[in-house]
């Protein structure tokens, strides 16, 4: 059976050979890889730039990963600001989804809304009475638009009666005239016929 002397120095021998092989090895990779860049015409400082290059790409992508995990971590998802507070409880409602108890069967929710919340609500229901004020403007100025068409077409049929009226007038007033010369004719033939008629009757009593 060997001694440990002898294994440790079976080891010394063993190791020898293995970095002799090493050696060797890394010296034929060192070979291929010098004619490799001898017929591609490269240089260490190439090979420096490209590695350097890559290792800042790769450090890059991870500190990207790392700023989105973080962001991930910071802005949970589905949460809503808190719309809506409990002064009793503290407990609080973003305004969305089912109400809780407290609030679900109340009127008037405005009591409950937090400060930022309810300046927000303010200016909602502000823009909604400016838009309310712009489409009641909207709306008179259509009506008086509608009423002003109405009177005008009145305005125009009261012009176009007056005109029949006055035409009528002036039929009738030329009318008159001529009736009364064909009158004043008929007169005057009976007058002249008169006088004839009244020795014959004064003869014929003789």
């Amino acid at each position: 059976m060997a001694t440990l002397e002898q294994i440790q120095t079976r080891m010394k021998k063993l190791q020898v050979q293995a970095e002799k092989i090493i050696a060797r090895r890394a010296q034929a990779a060192l070979d291929q890889i010098r004619s490799l860049m001898i017929k591609h015409g490269l240089t260490t400082e190439d090979i420096e730039s490209r590695a350097k290059a890559r290792r800042e790409r790769a450090r890059g992508e991870a500190n990207g990963a790392a700023k989105s995990a973080k962001t991930a971590k910071g802005a949970p998802k589905g949460k809503l600001p808190p719309k809506y507070l409990n002064p009793k409880t503290g407990e609080t409602w973003s305004g969305h989804a089912r109400p809780p108890a407290w609030i679900k069967d109340v009127k008037d929710r405005s009591k409950f809304l937090i400060a930022g919340a309810a300046h927000g609500a303010a200016t909602v229901s502000k823009a909604a009475a400016k838009s309310g004020k712009v489409a009641k403007k909207v709306t008179a100025k259509k009506v008086a638009g509608k009423k002003s068409a109405a009177k005008k077409a009145k305005a125009v049929g009261a012009k176009k009666a007056a005109v029949k009226k006055t035409a009528k007038k002036t039929g009738r007033a030329k009318a008159a005239p001529v009736k009364k010369a064909a009158a004043k004719k008929v007169s005057a033939k009976k007058a002249s016929a008169a006088p004839a008629t009244a020795p014959v009757a004064a003869s014929a009593a003789a």
